[in-house]
C-alpha cells in the first residue's frame, strides 16, 4: 500500500521554476489583441484632449507685514518717537484664511464680471474667452441683487462690423441687432459695442453664460491656493489654475488689491476715531477758551488793571512753580475725563490713543485694546458669531475695558490727592501776599484758568497733527513680490501622461483579460501539461489542422503527416518486442470528441505507407463515425452484425477504405446491448483473423469515461493509444488515466496529445471540428480566447 501511494506521488511532477520565454510565448501570441487595444487606447486619448480645454496654472508671491515691531516698518520708524503706530504681531493663518474668504472673493467677482463667462463656438468643442480678448464689449446697465441671481445662456453671433445676431438659449429666438443698441434680453438690459472687430471674426458665435454670483464665488474659492512658500518667512504663494491665462492673472492681481484695501481701511479706523474725538473736543475747548478771555478783558476793564505790581515778583515767581503743577493735574484730570466718558459710550468703540496721559499702563491697554479690537472685527467679517476665536477675542477685549476702567478711576484719585496738595500749597502761599490787592488775587484766577484751557487747546492741536501725519503713512499687508504670471505650457491635461497612461491601459486591459482567462482555464493545452500530472509515455503531438481533407495521403508532407510518422516510429518503439508479430493497437479517449477516429485512420494510413497489411476495426459500437470520415456509406454488415449473428464469416465484414490503403471493418448498426456484444467471445475471432491475416490491427475503441466497452475489450491489446486531446480535456479529467495506468487496468498505455497549436507553440489552438460531438466552426484570432472556457 505504501509503495502504490509512493508510485501516485511520483506520477506528479511539481514544477520547480517559471519558464520566463514560454510565458512571454503565451502572452505574445496576442500580440494583435495588444496592438488593437493600445492603436484604441490612443485613439481615444487623443479625442479627449481634443474635447479637454488646456489648463494654465498662474501664481504670485507676496510679502505679509507681520508688524512686529509694533506696526511701523523700518523706513518709518523715525515716527515712533512721536507715539504713531502700534498693534501685535500679525497671525500668517489668519491672513490666508482672509485671502480665501468668501466676502473678498465676492468683491473681485464683482469687480472683474467672472459671474459672466464668455465661450467661442468651435467644430470640436467651445473654447473660453477672457473680456479683454472678445472682439466686443458688452455691458449691463443695471447689475443688483437679481442679476447676480441670474442663471442663462444666450448667444451672440457677429454679422458684420456694424450687425450682430443676439439669441436666447432658452428658445433659441434670435434678433438681428445693430452694435450700440440697448436691448433687453432674460429681463436685463444690456449693450453691445465694438472694439477690436476684424473681418475673420464674422460669422463666428460667441456664447455668454450668466451664473449666479454664490456658485462662481465658491468656484474661484476652492479653485485658489494660498500657501506658505517658506517655513520660517512671512511670504506666501498664490496659485490658480484656469483655462484662460489673462483671465487668471486679472483674478490674482485683483484679489491682492481688495486685499490691500481692506488692510489699509482697517488700520485706519484707530486714526479716524482719534481724529474725530480730538475734533470735537477742539470745538469744545474752544468755547471755553472764548468765554475765559471774555472774563478777563471784562475784568481788567472794570477794575483797570494792567500789570502785576512789582512788590509781589518774588512771591509770585515761587508761585509760578505750584500754578504749573496745578495746571498740569487739571489737564491730566480733564483728559483721565475725557477717556471715561468715550468708554462709557460704546462697548465696540476704539480708544484715542496718545493724549498724553501720564500713565503707562492706561496707554499700554489703549494700544492693546484697539488692536484686538481691530483684529476682532477684522475676523468678524469672514466668520460666525460663535468662532472660537472670536470669542476669546471677545473675553479679551472684557477683561480690557474692566482693567482701563479702574486704572482710570486709580489715576484720577491719585490726581485730585495731588491737586488738593497744591492747592493747600497755592493757599499757603496766597497768605504771604497779603499786601496784594484783592483784585489781583481774583484776576490771578482768571488767568489760571485761561493758561489751563489754552494749554489743553495747543496740546490737542499738536495730537491732531500727529495723527495726521499716521494716517498719511498707512501702509498695505501684503508687499508684491512676484505679478501674477504663469508658464503657456498647459499644466493639464498633460499630453505625455495622458498618452503613456492610455498605451499602458491599452497593454494592461488585454493583458488582465487574458490573464485572467489563463487563471480560470482549466484545459489541457500542451505536453508540459500531461508531464505535469501524468507519467505515462507521451508517444505522440498531433497538430491541428484546417484543411477539409482529414485523411492523408502519400503527398502529404505538412505537419500533420510528420507527426503521425513520428507517431508511428513511437509505437514501434513502444512495441519493439513484438517486432515480427501481428499487433493490436487500441485507440481510446476520456470523453468524445477528442478525435479517437481520426488519429486511428490517418495511423492505419501511414501504417499501410511502409507497406504493411492494416486492418482498422470500428469498435466504438454506440457512436460510429468511420465511415463518415472515409466519406463512406455505412455497411449492412458491420461489425454488430457480426457479434450478433454467429452464421456470417468475419471475410463478409470487411472491406476496403475509400483511400485503398487499409482494410475496414465498420462499426455497423448501433445495437441495444453493445457491451453484452463485445464479450460474447466472437470479438476475440475477429482480433485473432486480423492478428493472421494483418500486420497491424487497428481499434476505434468507445471513450473510458461514457462506456465500460473499451475497458471490457482491452485486456487483448498490445499497446493502448490514450488520446488527450489540447485546448478541449480539462485537466481535472486527467484522474481517470491516471488511475486506470495506476491500476494496470490498460496494458501498455501510452499517451497521443492531439489538436496542439504549432504556431503557439505551447499548445493552445482550435482543435480539428471532428469527433463526437458538433463540430466547431474555424474562428478568427479574436474569437480564440472564447475557446478556453
Amino acid at each position: 500500500m505504501q509503495n502504490k501511494d509512493k508510485s501516485q506521488d511520483y506520477m506528479l511532477v511539481e514544477e520547480e521554476s517559471i519558464n520566463i520565454r514560454q510565458e512571454i510565448e503565451k502572452y505574445a501570441f496576442y500580440w494583435k489583441w495588444f496592438a488593437l487595444c493600445a492603436i484604441l487606447s490612443l485613439i481615444a486619448a487623443y479625442a479627449y484632449l481634443q474635447y479637454t480645454p488646456n489648463t494654465y496654472e498662474v501664481s504670485t508671491t507676496i510679502l505679509i507685514d507681520d508688524e512686529s515691531n509694533g506696526g511701523i516698518p523700518s523706513e518709518l520708524a523715525a515716527f515712533e518717537e512721536l507715539g504713531i503706530g502700534g498693534g501685535s504681531k500679525k497671525n500668517i493663518e489668519n491672513e490666508m484664511g482672509i485671502l480665501k474668504s468668501r466676502s473678498l472673493m465676492t468683491r473681485v467677482v464683482k469687480k472683474l464680471d467672472l459671474n459672466i463667462s464668455y465661450f467661442k463656438e468651435g467644430s470640436i468643442r467651445d473654447t473660453e474667452v477672457y473680456k479683454d480678448e472678445l472682439p466686443f464689449k458688452v455691458s449691463f446697465f443695471v447689475k443688483d441683487s437679481i442679476f447676480f441671481e441670474r442663471d442663462t445662456t444666450f448667444t451672440i453671433k457677429i454679422i458684420s462690423d456694424s450687425t450682430f445676431e443676439l439669441a436666447n438659449s432658452e428658445d433659441n429666438s434670435g434678433a438681428l441687432l445693430k452694435y450700440g443698441d440697448k436691448v433687453q434680453i432674460s429681463n436685463a438690459d444690456m449693450m453691445v459695442t465694438p472694439l477690436n472687430m476684424s473681418s475673420r471674426e464674422i460669422n463666428t458665435t460667441y456664447i455668454l453664460n450668466i451664473n449666479p454670483l454664490k456658485s462662481v464665488t465658491n468656484k474661484y474659492r476652492n479653485s485658489i491656493d494660498v500657501s506658505l512658500l517658506y517655513k520660517k518667512a512671512s511670504i506666501l504663494e498664490l496659485k490658480l489654475k484656469s483655462p484662460v491665462k489673462l483671465k487668471a492673472q486679472r483674478i490674482l492681481d485683483e484679489l491682492i488689491r481688495q486685499y490691500n484695501k481692506d488692510a489699509i481701511e482697517y488700520k485706519s479706523l484707530i486714526g479716524n476715531n482719534t481724529d474725530k474725538f480730538i475734533n470735537e473736543r477742539l470745538e469744545l475747548i474752544e468755547e471755553d477758551l472764548k468765554k475765559v478771555d471774555k472774563t478777563a478783558e471784562i475784568f481788567k476793564t472794570t477794575n483797570q488793571l494792567t500789570d502785576i505790581p512789582l512788590e509781589t515778583g518774588i512771591v509770585l515767581e515761587t508761585n509760578s512753580i505750584v500754578e504749573k503743577e496745578i495746571i498740569d493735574l487739571n489737564t491730566q484730570l480733564k483728559l483721565v475725563n475725557y477717556v471715561t466718558e468715550h468708554m462709557s459710550s460704546g462697548t465696540h468703540n476704539l480708544i484715542p490713543e496718545n493724549l498724553g496721559i501720564n500713565s503707562n499702563e492706561v496707554n499700554s491697554n489703549s494700544t492693546q485694546y484697539n488692536t484686538i479690537l481691530l483684529e476682532r472685527n477684522r475676523i468678524a467679517q469672514s466668520s460666525g458669531k460663535n468662532n472660537p476665536v472670536l470669542l476669546n477675542l471677545d473675553a479679551q477685549l472684557t477683561q480690557l475695558r474692566s482693567s482701563m476702567s479702574q486704572g482710570l478711576a486709580n489715576l484720577k484719585r491719585s490726581l485730585s490727592v495731588s491737586l488738593d496738595q497744591a492747592k493747600s500749597q497755592e493757599r499757603s502761599i496766597d497768605s504771604r501776599i497779603t499786601s496784594a490787592p484783592r483784585k489781583e488775587r481774583e484776576f490771578r484766577d482768571i488767568q489760571r484758568q485761561q493758561q489751563i484751557i489754552e494749554t489743553l487747546y495747543l496740546f490737542l492741536l499738536k495730537k491732531r497733527e500727529e495723527n495726521s501725519i499716521s494716517l498719511a503713512v498707512t501702509v498695505p499687508n501684503a508687499k508684491l513680490i512676484d505679478a501674477a504670471d504663469g508658464s503657456n505650457i498647459a499644466v493639464s491635461p498633460k499630453r505625455k501622461m495622458v498618452y503613456g497612461m492610455a498605451l499602458l491601459l491599452g497593454l494592461l486591459v488585454p493583458f488582465g483579460i487574458i490573464f485572467l482567462s489563463f487563471l480560470l482555464d482549466n484545459k489541457i493545452h500542451n505536453q508540459e501539461d500531461l508531464e505535469d500530472a501524468l507519467k505515462t509515455p507521451i508517444i505522440g503531438n498531433i497538430p491541428k489542422t484546417l484543411d477539409d481533407n482529414k485523411i492523408l495521403s502519400k503527398a502529404d508532407r505538412g505537419n500533420v503527416a510528420e507527426a503521425f510518422r513520428m507517431l508511428r516510429t513511437n509505437m514501434n518503439f513502444m512495441l519493439g518486442n513484438l517486432k515480427d508479430q501481428s499487433k493490436a493497437i487500441y485507440i481510446t479517449s476520456t470523453v468524445p470528441g477528442e478525435g479517437k477516429t481520426f488519429v486511428a485512420i490517418n495511423l492505419a494510413t501511414v501504417l499501410a505507407m511502409s507497406n504493411k497489411k492494416v486492418l482498422l476495426i470500428g469498435a466504438d459500437v454506440r457512436k460510429p463515425k468511420v465511415a463518415e470520415y472515409l466519406d463512406m456509406s455505412t455497411a449492412d454488415k458491420g461489425l454488430t452484425v457480426f457479434l450478433a449473428d454467429k452464421s456470417i464469416a468475419i471475410n463478409e465484414i470487411i472491406e476496403t477504405a475509400n483511400n485503398g490503403e487499409f482494410d475496414l471493418i465498420q462499426s455497423g448498426m448501433v445495437p441495444p446491448n453493445p457491451s453484452e456484444l463485445l464479450i460474447n467471445g466472437r470479438f476475440d475471432e475477429v482480433l485473432n483473423y486480423g492478428k493472421v491475416h494483418y500486420d497491424y490491427v487497428i481499434v476505434d475503441t468507445a471513450p473510458v469515461n461514457m462506456v465500460t466497452d473499451t475497458l471490457q475489450i482491452a485486456s487483448k491489446a498490445d499497446l493502448f493509444i490514450y488520446l488527450v486531446r489540447a485546448n478541449y480535456l480539462d485537466k481535472r479529467l486527467l484522474e481517470i488515466p491516471k488511475k486506470l495506468y495506476n491500476e494496470k487496468r490498460i496494458p501498455n498505455m501510452t499517451v497521443v496529445i492531439n489538436g496542439t497549436d504549432i504556431k503557439k507553440g505551447y499548445g493552445y489552438g482550435n482543435g480539428y471540428g471532428y469527433g463526437y460531438g458538433h463540430e466547431q466552426e474555424k474562428k478568427s484570432w479574436f474569437n480564440r480566447l472564447k475557446n478556453r472556457s
